[in-house]
């Protein structure tokens, strides 16, 4: 059988992805851009059959990217978000898109208690105090996460995980989704949001949820974290709701631009926790991310069905031109 011709886009070196595509053998002939810039992509595209997608989102399949490879047949994304691509375009394409849902679950909601518990028991304020030769023990006072009321807004595989993890510290968890549910912890958005002391935003990126936090809605004293996408918090909205001493704090792995441009003011504002958009980033939610990566993709050469399709297109993948020697 004639190779399958995979266009790679991750950020990594070439000689590194082809390592990493090793366990495919010789059914993929692998081939990178030329540059990381929008004209290497849109050059290498007309031959490729397979995309490999780019995690950070900075190459992404939007219409005109779709119409320039007419071979295309599958796309695989080494990640659980997929903003950034047309799906709507691939889907008329019959371009089936997967990604890895639910390998980093773990990962992230472990981030979202590591975080919380940081801002709530002050950790940075009792660090900075002690090496600058103070001791605080009565000034910070900090507040238990057990006796916090929690509300997660997304309940996908990373907002179950979530729940459970809250849950076990002893205090009320409730959690809100597009989709009501018959249980009992589900609850009204605006209910969440105006009764919880801890606000986690899990929630996937999209049309519909893009601004759907705004955090002067919060309860006043409420701590925010955001492990979802920084356009689901109204910026805006956030700084102002810290600058008015609104929220008592927040912890932030995601942003509306990455990395956070220099002169934010997200930078400078006490009580929030900053990080690098590295929640679901351990080495074992990335081997778990390779498997599943390479097991989709051996399964579209192989013609067996691929997991985790997000656009709607059958998941069975067939070459567009059976006979062509490419």
């Amino acid at each position: 059988m004639t190779p399958w011709r995979l266009l790679a886009l991750p950020p990594l070196p070439e000689d590194l992805i082809r390592r990493l595509l090793e366990p495919l053998g010789d059914r993929v002939s692998v081939r990178v851009p030329a540059s990381r810039d929008r004209a290497a992509l849109l050059d290498a595209l007309p031959e490729a059959e397979i995309v490999l997608g780019d995690w950070t989102g900075e190459l992404t399949l939007d219409a005109e990217a779709v119409a320039a490879a007419p071979r295309l047949a599958f796309v695989q994304q080494p990640s659980v978000g997929v903003d950034g691509h047309d799906l709507a375009a691939l889907a008329a394409a019959g371009v089936p898109v997967a990604n890895t849902a639910g390998v980093s679950a773990g990962a992230v909601a472990e981030w979202c208690v590591a975080a919380a518990l940081a801002v709530i028991r002050r950790l940075d304020a009792a660090d900075a105090a002690v090496r600058a030769g103070e001791w605080p023990q009565q000034a910070l006072r900090p507040r238990e996460l057990g006796a916090a009321r929690v509300g997660v807004v997304g309940h996908g595989p990373i907002g179950e995980a979530c729940v459970r993890l809250f849950r076990a510290f002893g205090g009320r968890v409730s959690f809100w989704t597009r989709t009501p549910r018959e249980d009992p912890g589900y609850t009204a958005l605006e209910d969440l949001l105006e009764s919880s002391d801890v606000v986690v935003v899990v929630i996937a990126l999209s049309e519909e949820t893009r601004g759907l936090i705004d955090p002067r809605r919060l309860k006043r004293g409420a701590v925010l974290v955001n492990a979802a996408r920084g356009g689901v918090v109204d910026r805006e909205g956030l700084v102002a709701a810290l600058r008015a001493g609104h929220l008592e704090g927040a912890a932030l792995d995601v942003f509306d631009t990455e990395p956070l441009p220099a002169g934010d003011p997200l930078r400078e504002l006490p009580g929030v926790l900053l990080s690098p958009h590295v929640a679901g980033v351990t080495q074992e939610a990335t081997g778990r991310l390779m498997t599943v990566t390479l097991e989709n993709l051996a399964a579209a050469v192989e013609g067996r069905e691929v997991a985790h399709v997000v656009n709607g297109v059958p998941s069975i993948i067939s070459r567009k031109f059976p006979d062509s020697s490419v």
